[in-house]
């Protein structure tokens, strides 16, 4: 111990020093919008390279389980071509309604969370590959999240499990709009509030994007209803709604473009304006 206390007594300036530089490095990235864009674009680069190579050992180690799960989706592919019907309801990337291919992003995610409150998912796609902020992200059974931030060569986005995540969602059969948040507690249900208990809904009704936003085409599937409970003092549902996606097992995604997001937002402020 009185060797520590000799080294910080013969260091008192250098200390003294790094502490204040830290502490002005920090309020000049607080107060400077530029700034703390250029650290927070630092910082994706830098995590999402790291990330990037540990996805490359963890893919290394489960080539079997890759493989497996190749032959499993070259039987369900052969099966398809050749039955003429496909009962399945899950749309193909290239299928989604309002959506052409040359408007989405293949993508894939090399780094997942999902087991804290606020969940982020780090892709391999950035600004070079035309990734923008606030752009939906899916995959082929359904919603994932929205981006919130990119560098040159990756990019981080908001999980549908996390607490701050809103995204505007419907009841398929009926059209009643609600908002899809998280609670926090299950991986595989999301929560859809504010439904109007004039809605008719029964369990196993699907659960797709409203449309209202710009972020995502209307009617991606996000999952079926499970539960359905009365929010306390109102007169609104809220529903517990079981995923289609498994969210702790993503792989490739797709990154939808919105071209006419700015020109919808500069609509909508003229608006307010006036």
């Amino acid at each position: 111990m009185q060797q520590i206390f000799n080294f910080i007594i013969r260091n008192s300036n250098r200390l003294l020093f790094l502490l204040l530089l830290g502490i002005s490095l920090a309020l000049t990235i607080q107060s400077h919008s530029y700034h703390r864009s250029r650290v927070i674009s630092s910082a994706n680069f830098l995590s999402g390279g790291v990330y990037e190579k540990i996805n490359h050992i963890n893919e290394y180690l489960n080539l079997r389980t890759e493989n497996d799960e190749l032959v499993l989706e070259n039987a369900r592919l052969k099966s398809l071509l050749f039955n003429k019907k496909d009962t399945s309801k899950i749309p193909l990337a290239d299928s989604i309604k309002g959506v052409k291919p040359a408007d989405i992003i293949v993508s894939k995610v090399i780094h997942n969370s999902y087991s804290t409150h606020e969940n982020y998912i780090t892709l391999n796609s950035g600004a070079k590959d035309g990734v923008k902020q606030d752009m939906g992200v899916i995959n082929s059974l359904g919603i994932i999240g929205v981006v919130d931030n990119t560098s040159k060569n990756y990019s981080t986005v908001v999980s549908i499990l996390n607490m701050k995540s809103q995204i505007n969602a419907k009841i398929k059969k009926s059209n009643h709009f609600g908002s899809l948040t998280w609670n926090g507690k299950s991986t595989g249900y999301v929560q859809l509030e504010d439904v109007p208990r004039l809605a008719s809904i029964r369990k196993g009704d699907t659960i797709v994007t409203g449309g209202q936003s710009v972020i995502f085409p209307e009617g991606i599937n996000i999952g079926t209803v499970d539960k359905i409970y009365i929010k306390d003092k109102t007169s609104f549902y809220v529903i517990n709604v079981k995923l289609f996606n498994d969210m702790t097992n993503l792989g490739h995604v797709y990154i939808i473009k919105s071209k006419d997001r700015e020109e919808l937002i500069n609509l909508e402020k003229k608006e307010k304006d006036e």
